[in-house]
């Protein structure tokens, strides 16, 4: 009896012992290095289960023991908790590390961006073909609608989703500049500062200026004078649908469009762009001073005039500055 009872305590000693083995073998190949030799992803749709997914990791090189990974799978709860999106996974990962990462949902983001001073049609466009982005962009924002900026995405995300998150940014943006604006400006309402933003947008592309040429326009509008200013033009002659391709001729700035600065009084009736925050601050903020004129200076930059006279200065040194860069080849 008691040699039985001997044998049996052995048996039972061993077979802990085993199994203890054989769990601890199992988990070192769940923690241990992966066979993945370089980063790889996968794409894990809504609703599929965790066969799906541990096929897909199994193909990618990801997975070297997809039993021994569902077993781990559903010890950790795992299977209810899969996360649909794209999942990228680093060279050598471990069975654990992979599990932790789809039940993390640490998805891949994408990027998406956006200048500043792009029309609506041209931002549509780039969202269009944007790869990883689903379905077509069926909303049809009015123009200067969208914020520029650098958008986040999930593979799968709808692009009338992303047009949505665009909107959002803007009537924020534009909501907290005009909450804040300063007082006794020449402009109505929000639009108006958006429609001035868009302009100081295309006006110019240095940081430095955007106030200034903010104030030039502001100082126009109290004096009643037109805003000729040729990026209205341009949208007037174009839609918004492409650049214009070609310099602005004498005979341009005469045609009656609703955007014609050089005929119209006052603001253009829409924005001519989506401009960024740093313009509608300059729109909300302008300079104080008393330019009423401005005029490229060849570097990118602008010269700025009090006097008709002065400007008149500026223009002709601008025009043998052009032609110059005409002659060699550099516009």
């Amino acid at each position: 009896m008691v040699r039985t009872l001997t044998w049996a305590v052995a048996v039972l000693a061993l077979s802990i012992l085993l199994a203890a083995g054989a769990v601890g073998y199992a988990f070192h190949i769940f923690t241990r290095p992966g066979p993945l030799p370089a980063a790889a992803s996968i794409d894990v749709p809504k609703g599929v289960g965790m066969d799906r997914v541990i096929r897909e990791m199994t193909e990618a090189g990801v997975i070297r023991h997809p039993a021994l990974f569902r077993i781990w799978a559903q010890i950790l709860g795992a299977d209810r908790r899969i996360k649909a999106g794209e999942y990228r996974f680093p060279p050598r990962v471990s069975q654990r590390e992979a599990l932790g990462i789809v039940i993390a949902g640490r998805t891949v983001l994408r990027r998406l961006t956006v200048p500043e001073g792009l029309t609506t049609r041209q931002v549509l466009e780039r969202i269009g073909q944007a790869p990883g982005l689903s379905g077509p962009a069926t909303l049809k924002p009015a123009e200067g609608a969208l914020m520029p900026d650098t958008y986040l995405f999930a593979r799968g995300e709808s692009r009338d989703a992303i047009v949505r998150r665009m909107q959002a940014a803007m009537d924020e943006a534009l909501d907290r500049a005009w909450a804040g604006r300063d007082p006794n400006l020449p402009l109505r309402w929000k639009g108006e500062a958006l429609i001035l933003a868009s302009i100081v947008e295309k006006e110019t592309g240095k940081a430095g200026e955007r106030a200034r040429i903010a104030g030039v326009f502001i100082n126009r509008l109290r004096k009643g004078m037109k805003l000729e200013t040729d990026p209205t033009v341009i949208y007037g002659l174009t839609g918004g649908k492409a650049p214009l391709g070609r310099r602005l001729l004498r005979k341009d700035l005469k045609k009656p469009h609703r955007w014609n600065t050089y005929v119209h009084f006052g603001l253009p009736p829409t924005p001519i762009a989506n401009p960024g925050r740093k313009a509608i601050e300059a729109a909300v903020h302008p300079m104080e001073h008393d330019d009423l004129y401005f005029v490229a200076d060849g570097t990118g930059g602008h010269v700025f005039s009090k006097t008709y006279r002065q400007h008149l200065k500026a223009m002709r040194k601008w025009r043998q500055i052009r032609r110059k860069l005409e002659r060699e080849g550099k516009r």
